[in-house]
């Protein structure tokens, strides 16, 4: 889909992202950035981009380690089905997502990837795997109820949001790139207490 606006956050949907809002104080999600990958009349799901865990892709997936962004770790996707992995990538400019059996584009570049396929087959059309154990989800209606509490914020993605290295605060940088006064919220502590 070459020329989708990334920045446009319209509403949810595929490639949209979901900010944490600071009244969201709970570990699982407290100061979280989720990466929307299908949004529908039946739910929403997505994973977690920041929150990595200490497993090392390479050791369980070795293959994958090559071909996964740095830092090369799993990210916890968020809180269903966290022995499951789901494996997001992003194309290399100029290729065409739609016509690899083995890539599901979610928008733009960022796609599903089948975690069968051999990565050395997809490492000359992919920049880069970011693999999340588990994913977040929400049945019907139930983000929307989330949305009206102002428990999330939405937001546009950028494919380097997917494989932002270590050493970017992610949920920091997306809400810096919001239109005022939303950067504000970027300062907010992690603890009021502490202010």
């Amino acid at each position: 889909m070459a020329g989708d606006d990334y920045r446009d956050p319209a509403q949810v949907g595929p490639g949209s992202l979901l900010i944490a809002s600071t009244s969201l104080t709970g570990p699982t999600f407290a100061r979280t950035v989720i990466y929307v990958i299908e949004h529908d009349e039946n739910g929403t799901l997505g994973v977690v981009l920041n929150r990595m865990s200490q497993a090392a892709v390479f050791n369980i997936l070795p293959e994958w380690s090559e071909l996964a962004a740095s830092p090369r770790a799993v990210f916890i996707g968020g809180p269903v089905q966290t022995e499951s992995a789901v494996c997001l990538g992003v194309a290399k400019t100029g290729i065409d997502v739609a016509a690899q059996p083995k890539l599901h584009q979610v928008r733009g570049p960022v796609c599903m990837v089948d975690l069968d396929a051999d990565p050395g087959d997809l490492e000359p059309v992919l920049s880069g795997v970011r693999i999340f154990a588990g994913y977040a989800g929400w049945d019907a209606g139930q983000l929307d109820d989330e949305l009206a509490e102002d428990s999330w914020l939405i937001a546009g993605s950028l494919p380097s949001d997917l494989l932002a290295p270590a050493t970017v605060d992610v949920w920091h940088e997306v809400l810096r790139r919001q239109e005022w006064p939303l950067p504000l919220l970027a300062t907010y502590p992690a603890d009021p207490r502490t202010n």
